[in-house]
């Protein structure tokens, strides 16, 4: 269904966020609910591809299914997260495919995040990194998201050589913009994805969990968090 008007959601706004988002859902084959204004019962569908340089994707519907033209809100789960976002059109299908029907990139997607600990996404244009050094090799990595649990890092595939899951790292300094310098003890690599950014690429998304961390640098984290969802 669609978010309730009182859920806490943030906009995802660039064009390079939300093509990553719709590679993934069609990447991962994720099931797409179609809603028409004052109808609770769902076209069904899914994204099939993504166009790797323009803002436009196609969506398949699946068998017998149809859109009425007009207002459509489309929601689907991502990861730990609900994306939601709308398009008004006349939706023609691809001559020959009825079920096949090209469509834009909305101006705006909200997502509703649905993590025991919320994350919030490093703001565009910040350096956000980590910097670390493991078996001798220095590593210094963008920071993609952050929470008072862990961070998400971010980097080509050929940047994350030996950062496999379970793989413990320690001493490492949150370079976080203009805040003051935050270091962890230790944290441990929770899960890696690869994906294909719209922009970058093929890139490789690396969780973290904190697992060693002072009441200092938790305060740290939670005082960012703070102040960046309140510019949102």
């Amino acid at each position: 269904m669609p978010f309730p008007p009182t859920s806490t959601s943030y906009d995802m706004t660039t064009e390079d966020d939300i093509g990553d988002a719709l590679t993934l859902l069609a990447e991962n084959g994720d099931a797409i609910s179609m809603y028409a204004p004052g109808s609770r019962e769902p076209v069904l569908g899914r994204i099939l591809s993504v166009d790797p340089e323009l803002p436009h994707f196609v969506m398949q519907l699946n068998e017998g299914e149809t859109l009425p033209s007009g207002d459509i809100t489309f929601v689907a789960c991502l990861r730990t997260a609900k994306l939601q976002f709308r398009l008004s059109g006349s939706w023609k299908s691809t001559p020959g495919q009825a079920q096949l029907v090209p469509m834009v990139f909305p101006e705006t997607c909200a997502v509703l995040n649905r993590r025991n600990s919320v994350r919030v996404e490093s703001p565009l244009g910040a350096n956000f990194t980590a910097a670390f050094v493991m078996n001798g090799t220095p590593f210094e990595l963008p920071v993609y998201d952050f929470a008072h649990g862990g961070i998400g890092l971010r980097c080509s595939r050929g940047d994350a050589k030996g950062l496999l899951k379970g793989r413990k790292l320690r001493d490492i300094v949150l370079e976080l913009g203009d805040a003051e310098p935050v270091f962890v003890a230790e944290m441990e690599i929770r899960a890696t994805r690869s994906y294909r950014s719209f922009l970058l690429g093929e890139q490789l998304h690396i969780g973290c969990q904190f697992t060693s961390m002072t009441p200092e640098a938790v305060e740290q984290v939670g005082s960012l968090m703070a102040r960046i969802s309140a510019k949102r």
